[in-house]
């Protein structure tokens, strides 16, 4: 897990992935949603779907199994969808959404930096 990398632009590098992986499927959904809810060009949806594809590969490259680099990503996802609504969408996160995504956060953290007594491989 990630408390066995060597260095901290170790763990650095982890959590950057994690990011731009969950831009990239924010951003796939959000132009597949553009092209089916709001009508927009065709081409959209060619965008959003090469984007999503792009999302699903970037986490392969991390070094966790893929329950654990998942459940990370989720954490990061529901905090990057807030921010993108935000952005670009101008729909301000309300208190909740920000109660939630730090809650969720910590949750990553904790999977993230907290020690592990054993691997279970069943």
């Amino acid at each position: 897990m990630i408390q066995e990398l060597e260095s901290d632009n170790q763990g650095t590098q982890v959590i950057n992935d994690f990011l731009v992986a969950c831009v990239c499927e924010v951003c796939g959904g959000w132009c597949i949603w553009k092209w089916r809810r709001e009508r927009w060009k065709w081409w959209v949806i060619v965008i959003g779907c090469n984007v999503l594809i792009t999302s699903g590969v970037l986490p392969t490259f991390q070094k966790q199994d893929f329950n654990r680099a998942y459940a990370l990503y989720g954490g990061f996802f529901i905090c990057i969808s807030f921010l993108w609504g935000w952005a670009v969408d101008k729909q301000r996160p309300d208190v909740w959404d920000a109660v939630r995504s730090a809650i969720t956060l910590a949750g990553v953290l904790l999977t993230m930096f907290v020690p592990r007594k054993f691997t279970s491989t069943a």
